[in-house]
Formats: C-alpha cells, sequence, structure tokens
C-alpha cells in the first residue's frame, strides 16, 4: 500500500515518471511554525503538509500564531522538544522571550530549518519602530546568520520569471524541475547580497529591476545546520506542481537527504 501511494503522489506531481520517484532519506517530525497575515500560508501550508508530506511518513504538527495575540505562538515549546525540522512562514512578529529562546536553541543545535516569504522577516520589526515590552523578543539577525539572506523589501506584485542559478541545475533540490517550470508570484524580494557561504539556486527577474535571488541553501552556525529558503510562496505558486516539487525537494534536502525525487 505504502508504494503504491508513493506511486500515486508521483503522478499529482507530474514532474517525474512514476517509476522514478523515490522518499525522502527517513521519515521525519516536521513542525510548521505559521504566523502572517499576507500570503495565505495558514492555508496553503497544511494543505501543502497533508497532500505532499504525510504520504511519505512524516508526521507533522502545525503552530498557528493565537487568534487573540498574533505573536504568541501557543506549544511551539513542546512541538521542538522531539522536532527534526522546522519550517517558517512568519511576518514581523514579536513572540515572548521564552517562545523565541526555544526556536534559537532549535537552530544553534544544528537542526534543519526551512523558510519561506516572509520568513526573510520573521522577527524583524517594522522601519522605525522599537520594542518596549521587555516580555518580547525579536530577532533581525535570523536573515542573514539563519537564512543566509539579506532582506531589504520588495519590487511591486508583478509575475517573476525563475531560472536555475548559474551552475545549480544538477542541486537535489532542483531535481525534477522543469528549466521555465517555475513562475513567481506577488512581486520580487530584494534579497542580495546573500551570504557568502550561501548558495544560490534560483534567480527571479522582472522587467527594468536587477535580477535577485529567489532561492538558495546555507549551512548554518558552527554545527552547518542544514537551511533552504525560498521568497516565493504566494497562494498562486501552491497551484504550480514545480514548485510544491520545490518543497518537497527542499524538506527533503534539508533533513539530509538529497531530494524527494531520484
Amino acid at each position: 500500500m505504502r508504494k503504491i501511494l508513493l506511486l500515486l503522489h508521483s503522478l499529482m506531481l507530474g514532474a517525474l515518471p512514476l517509476c522514478a520517484f523515490a522518499p525522502s532519506a527517513r521519515a521525519a517530525h516536521l513542525v510548521f511554525l505559521i504566523g502572517e497575515d499576507e500570503y495565505h500560508t495558514w492555508e496553503t501550508l497544511p494543505d501543502f503538509a497533508k497532500k505532499d508530506l504525510e504520504p511519505l511518513g512524516h508526521r507533522i504538527t502545525i503552530i498557528q500564531a493565537d487568534a487573540a495575540d498574533k505573536n504568541h505562538f501557543p506549544g511551539i515549546a513542546g512541538a521542538l522538544r522531539d522536532a527534526d525540522l522546522l519550517f517558517v512562514s512568519v511576518r514581523r512578529r514579536t513572540p515572548p522571550v521564552a517562545e523565541l529562546d526555544t526556536v534559537r536553541a532549535f537552530v544553534a543545535a544544528g537542526k534543519p530549518l526551512v523558510g519561506i516569504r516572509t520568513a526573510s522577516h520573521a522577527f524583524a520589526l517594522p522601519l522605525k519602530t522599537t520594542l518596549t515590552d521587555p516580555k518580547r523578543a525579536i530577532w533581525p539577525e535570523f536573515d542573514a546568520a539563519v537564512l543566509g539572506g539579506h532582506y531589504t523589501g520588495h519590487h511591486g506584485k508583478d509575475r517573476v520569471a525563475v531560472t536555475f542559478a548559474p551552475g545549480a541545475e544538477k542541486h537535489p533540490i532542483l531535481a525534477g524541475i522543469a528549466t521555465g517550470a517555475l513562475l513567481g508570484n506577488g512581486g520580487l524580494y530584494k534579497n542580495t547580497p546573500l551570504e557568502k557561504d550561501a548558495t544560490p539556486l534560483l534567480i527571479g527577474t522582472i522587467p527594468e529591476q536587477p535580477s535577485e535571488p529567489v532561492a538558495w541553501t546555507h549551512l548554518q552556525g558552527p554545527k552547518q545546520g542544514r537551511v533552504f529558503y525560498t521568497s516565493l510562496g504566494h497562494p498562486d505558486d501552491f497551484q504550480n506542481p514545480a514548485f510544491r516539487r520545490l518543497l518537497l525537494n527542499g524538506v527533503a534536502w534539508a533533513l539530509g537527504g538529497e531530494s524527494a525525487a531520484k
């Protein structure tokens, strides 16, 4: 039955022949931390987890921001105790100190992390604001130190043409993704320059603006924890099987495998 499910999953993604699909390196406990108001990842990511990750044997925990306090993530400390990977979709939140400390500890341990879209400014304050509540915490260095990027805003809402970064064609995260299959929606994030030890995978382009990296990997901290980040993640992106394949491969790679497609 498990083999049949995997074959059907490959057919749904449509990027590879049935015989070429294989699960990621190991089944794992994946924790999704979601807290943003723009891109509906409170809907798209649970759907992705259920349809694309659970059939591979992964156990999923979804931690949503509290409806009564959008800076509070109830259950995050308990969820991360035995988590194998943290998937972040958060925008400008200031969690209680103890909650953010659990995320810091997870990262410091070299555990795998995947970030999407607004994760580049997950724990950063808006410009020209200050934190006045001593019980709350920020982590503006998360973008550079953990993700390996340098977010400074974005260009409008134009569609983004996406191509492979030079030399990245054979990276396992891009396995099963055809050139030109990806298209970004919702505008191009400004992420240049990446950290020197980040490896760009995908480049985004819109008319009359410089190209920007839109997906890359980073080995963060002394323990070289595996991190995959993409600034794609608009709701329309999730309608594209190639984008879902990208996330699936990113999770597999971060867990220490090569990709979901072999």
